[in-house]
């Protein structure tokens, strides 16, 4: 894993202020909505809408299921919204509505076989490039020139069904969502420390099941 370069506060990355910023507008855009200007909640499901079905995508592996999902997610939130105090980010606070739904669905997902085809290098969502590759990280380094075969990638796809609950989830929220581990925290309820453990044992466990064909 590469070092991870610390900025002075004057001159913060990039992501950092696209995040203030992300936060700042979904402030105002609810003031707005409480306001009585309903179009302002029209803008919030602009903005989200993509993410939260692709995270529900991710999580059921259906189509249909997460559609139907994100679209109860966006109704609740439309409903608890004149509530939400902003003890946490919009978007956290979504993210933790459509969560608690997915988690209902998962039996239609753990019954449900797929016939998608999954590449090992492929991005898992739209909103960052994470792949396979980055989930389940080598302990050494792989030849650049080294290939994965189709058997192997089926192989990974049908590891990644068969983790828990909760590994599969905190697994998709870290590293397919991109989400930071303090939000994750906030969306499952638990101690950033238990993030943290959790994504650890997840990765483990996918290793596991993976066998010595991936041992390095």
């Amino acid at each position: 894993m590469g070092t991870i370069l610390k900025f002075p506060d004057q001159n913060e990355p990039e992501h950092m202020t696209a995040k203030a910023q992300e936060v700042a507008l979904d402030r105002l855009l609810v003031d707005r909505f409480k306001s009585g200007d309903n179009s302002a909640f029209d803008q919030l499901v602009t903005r989200y809408w993509d993410r939260i079905y692709a995270m529900t995508n991710q999580l059921l592996r259906n189509q249909q299921d997460a559609e139907e999902v994100t679209q109860d997610a966006f109704i609740r939130a439309h409903r608890g919204l004149v509530n939400f105090r902003g003890d946490s980010a919009f978007s956290t606070w979504l993210y933790q509505i459509a969560t608690n739904l997915a988690r209902n669905r998962y039996w239609y997902w753990w019954r449900r076989k797929r016939d998608k085809s999954v590449s090992f290098d492929a991005p898992l969502g739209d909103e960052n490039n994470s792949t396979l590759a980055d989930l389940i990280p080598a302990e050494q380094e792989t030849p650049e020139d080294a290939t994965v075969t189709q058997e192997f990638v089926g192989r990974v796809a049908e590891c990644m069904e068969e983790l828990n609950e909760k590994h599969r989830e905190i697994l998709i929220l870290r590293n397919v969502q991109n989400l930071a581990y303090e939000e994750i925290a906030e969306i499952l309820g638990i101690s950033v420390g238990t993030v943290k453990s959790r994504i650890a044992r997840a990765r483990e466990s996918l290793r596991e099941k993976l066998g010595e064909e991936f041992q390095p």
